[in-house]
């Protein structure tokens, strides 16, 4: 035993090289039968495969270089005193005058003033609309009837705001139907359509007949998606119309909700100018003048070009900082907006 001790002693004061210890193979398991294993393939091979697609898609890539992104360059307008015989190359640099000139109009912040009413008061009275339609609609089993009523609700949408215009001065201007039939009765006559007060509501009215059907579509697909497994379930333990609607209905159409929301808020000094332009001289300046038509008669139309950009140019910067910020609350209330957060 003592022996064993000591040459056990004896190995330990042995100085050497280190063990080295080999460890063993990693043995690579070969997958399951039946399964498909996918190589990552090439740019090239990918251009190949896709190379319909990618010429299909060209044209409205095209059309949006073209008319979206190349004509951001002119914003260096906005800077400048511009001269249409220089270009913006060799006119004469401004700096932010343009914008103190901007910031010190009164026209302009009545302008924003009413674009910002107007766009409050469609967010408030427009909004909702479409997403009680499409419930409706979704809740019609005949699908003839069905498409028989978003036939007739889509089709406002493709008549122009001359027409729609028209068709609202017929029915509620000064010699319109409605006032026709308050002579008719001996009661006083209302030209709503001349009324700077009741211009917003006006105007709100218009896009609702107009566009309301359209914006349907995206909630019906939404509603398309919703198992029906749900509401079958649902009925089954006693739940009515109004509790499937809540609890099954609004849930599934939450994230388009969002997402359109956002949207619309990005938006929100957008408000139509081809709709604000036609009704200007009816109801005057101060009620129908919006950003675009203040940009259009106080910079386009008088020459003053950069007086115009600079107008367009905080409308832009404005809607940026509304798109983004109503995008950030959407992720504070744990919903995707307009792209999932990583």
């Amino acid at each position: 035993m003592r022996a064993r001790h000591n040459r056990s002693m004896d190995i330990g004061r042995v100085s050497g090289p280190a063990l080295v210890v080999e460890a063993p193979a990693i043995r690579r398991v070969p997958p399951p039968p039946g399964t498909v294993t996918r190589r990552k393939q090439s740019w090239r091979t990918r251009l190949r495969r896709d190379k319909s697609l990618l010429i299909m898609t060209m044209p409205a890539v095209i059309l949006v270089l073209v008319f979206s992104y190349l004509p951001m360059f002119g914003v260096a307008t906005a800077f400048q005193y511009y001269d249409p015989v220089k270009g913006f190359f060799h006119s004469q640099w401004l700096g932010l005058e343009n914008f103190r000139h901007l910031f010190a109009d009164p026209l302009f912040w009545q302008a924003l003033e009413n674009t910002l009413a107007i766009s409050a008061v469609q967010l408030i009275l427009f909004f909702p609309i479409p997403i009680a339609l499409a419930i409706l609609l979704n809740s019609i089993l005949s699908r003839r009837l069905r498409s028989a009523i978003q036939s007739i609700v889509y089709l406002p949408h493709f008549f122009s705001w001359v027409l729609v215009i028209s068709i609202f001065q017929q029915v509620l201007g000064g010699g319109g139907l409605v006032n026709t039939f308050l002579r008719r009765h001996d009661m006083s006559t209302w030209n709503i359509m001349t009324d700077p007060h009741t211009f917003k509501l006006l105007v709100t009215a218009q896009a609702v007949w107009k566009e309301a059907g359209w914006s349907i579509i995206i909630f019906l697909a939404a509603l398309a998606a919703i198992d029906t497994a749900l509401y079958e379930a649902a009925a089954a333990d006693g739940a009515g119309r109004w509790r499937r609607m809540w609890h099954i209905t609004l849930p599934g159409l939450r994230g388009v909700i969002i997402l359109l929301l956002v949207l619309r808020l990005g938006s929100a000094l957008t408000v139509g100018f081809e709709q604000m332009f036609i009704q200007r001289d009816a109801v005057g300046h101060d009620a129908a003048d919006v950003l675009d038509t203040y940009s259009y008669f106080y910079g386009i139309k008088t020459g003053d070009y950069s007086f115009g950009a600079a107008a367009g140019l905080f409308k832009s910067v404005v809607s940026l900082v509304l798109l983004y910020g109503a995008n950030k609350v959407a992720h504070l209330f744990g919903q995707d907006g307009l792209y999932r957060k990583s």
